[in-house]
């Protein structure tokens, strides 16, 4: 019914509710230092974490490094001031300098390759966990998250910039001829891999533990989460991963298609380059217009294959795992009424499995078959393919704050992020958050806690490790529990339906377990 590339890339990610500027120096924050491999940094101290900001992890991604992996960052003398959070990777900003849908604002530039770390006072030996941004892979930076509440709790957060757009993720005939043997298409997935390098080799200046390390992101920072499992020179630069709404079912392609793509948007945006140097020569502005899907994609060299296929096969990274989605991801169709255009054919066998949905009329029914179809069922997909190694556990995140309820039922997609961080961002005012708010959030920060300490959500009072045949998950939502079965007979028929189309085998009836 829908096309997940095409509703995923239409749609840019709804994030700057939680993604504010959260920086705002404080007039008594104290200096604190710290000395990594290029140099001394200069950072701040506030009352819950040690913060140092724009730390570069790789060299500038400019003139001949635009579009190649990533190099190592240049030392410098002295110290450097890390007190600053540094520019987001080009993107489309909004003119009124508001934050865009990725909740990025401020200057941009394509030296933008950094990272930020809230590191416990004191810490050795503490747990890390490494934050992936979400944005469709086009908007968004590292910098607009406040991680200050994870060090509070014993946990070294780091948020990373990567290259977004068609910066980030694009392929076209003369760079893959220019590139030799090295990888092509996957320079953001680069950056990614290169920060966790830059992390197993200098996190213990920060306290940090580099053999105790959990990836996770939200949205298109939970597909490279995925890809990140899928992807062999990732190996032993993490030892646990969190997705947070970041599908899992992901179309095969191969590198000529994505050329053909690169090359067609292009024309689109009226680009005329042909060679490698004239590419490279172009304004970033003319490449940030550029409007395309993007996202990771085998390339043959670097990915060999996408996450599903991976999975499918057993070469998915065997590490602790929790995968979730949220209950009104349908958000990301856009308001209500939606057009008649994006209501579609609903079959009729959608509306016998639908049914109560379908009572509620089209609308209602559409938007649950995508929320389904393109994060709930593949979350489940995802959990019970990682479930016969190490453990991996499902969740769903329904829970609507008290201030906006009753005109909003359902949790938007990245509605979950402020509820992680235990952190509203500086547009949403703590007295507008209550009790019940503040109850969620700590219930959810402590499970991604625990989890990224041992390897186990210790919270709740118990959340089970999936398992296909018992099919239980944790719900957070106004009455937060385990769930058993939980819209089953919908993410079955969704799963009938969506492994074939995917080149994977024919699916089992039962569990999602194929």
């Amino acid at each position: 019914m829908f096309r997940i590339a095409a509703a995923f890339a239409a749609l840019l990610f709804a994030q700057s509710v939680y993604a504010q500027s959260v920086y705002a120096q404080s007039a008594h924050a104290q200096p604190v230092k710290a000395k990594v491999e290029t140099g001394v940094l200069v950072g701040e101290a506030n009352d819950r974490a040690n913060v140092f900001r724009n730390i570069p992890f790789a060299a500038p991604p400019v003139g001949p490094l635009r579009w190649a992996p990533p190099r190592p960052a240049a030392a410098w003398s002295g110290e450097r001031d890390a007190a600053k959070p540094g520019p987001s990777c080009p993107q489309p900003m909004n003119a009124d300098g508001s934050p865009n849908s990725g909740g990025a604002n401020g200057p941009t530039s394509e030296d933008c390759l950094q990272l930020n770390v809230f590191a416990p006072k004191g810490a050795k030996k503490a747990p890390v966990m490494v934050w992936l941004h979400g944005g469709a892979h086009r908007t968004g930076a590292g910098w607009i998250y406040d991680g200050s509440n994870f060090a509070r709790d014993g946990v070294v957060l780091v948020s990373v910039n990567y290259r977004l757009g068609a910066l980030g993720y694009f392929a076209h005939p003369a760079l893959t001829r220019a590139a030799g043997a090295e990888p092509v298409g996957n320079y953001g997935l680069m950056d990614q891999i290169a920060a966790l390098q830059w992390v197993k080799r200098n996190i213990a200046a920060f306290g940090g533990d580099p053999d105790n390390v959990t990836v996770f992101g939200e949205s298109a920072g939970g597909m490279s989460t995925l890809a990140l499992l899928a992807t062999p020179k990732a190996k032993g630069l993490y030892h646990k991963a969190i997705v947070q709404s970041g599908l899992g079912w992901f179309e095969p392609t191969t590198l000529a298609k994505e050329e053909q793509k690169g090359l067609e948007a292009l024309q689109k945006a009226g680009v005329t380059a042909a060679t490698a140097a004239e590419l490279r020569a172009l304004p970033a502005d003319k490449l940030v217009a550029v409007n395309m899907s993007f996202a990771p994609f085998p390339d043959g060299r670097l990915m060999t294959e996408t996450a599903t296929q991976a999975l499918a096969a057993g070469r998915f990274a065997d590490v602790p795992l929790i995968i979730g989605s949220n209950s009104g991801e349908d958000s990301l169709m856009g308001p209500a009424p939606l057009p008649a255009s994006r209501l579609g054919q609903i079959p009729a066998a959608a509306r016998a499995i639908y049914q109560e949905e379908a009572a509620a009329g089209d609308e209602r029914l559409a938007r649950a078959i995508f929320t389904d179809r393109v994060f709930t069922a593949p979350a489940r997909w995802v959990a019970a393919k990682a479930a016969p190694g190490r453990p991996a556990w499902l969740y769903h995140f329904s829970y609507v704050a008290t201030r906006m309820r009753p005109a909003v039922t359902t949790a938007a997609h990245a509605a979950e992020i402020p509820y992680v961080f235990e952190y509203w961002g500086r547009r949403t005012p703590m007295s507008m958050v209550s009790e019940e708010d503040r109850r969620i959030a700590a219930l959810m920060h402590a499970c991604w806690v625990s989890f990224a300490k041992a390897g186990a959500p210790s919270c709740g009072g118990g959340w089970p490790a999936y398992q296909p045949q018992s099919d239980q998950l944790m719900e957070f939502g106004a009455q937060s529990g385990v769930r058993t079965n939980f819209r089953k007979s919908r993410l079955d028929a969704q799963q009938m339906v969506a492994i074939p189309t995917l080149g994977l085998g024919g699916p089992s009836p039962t569990n999602g377990t194929n």
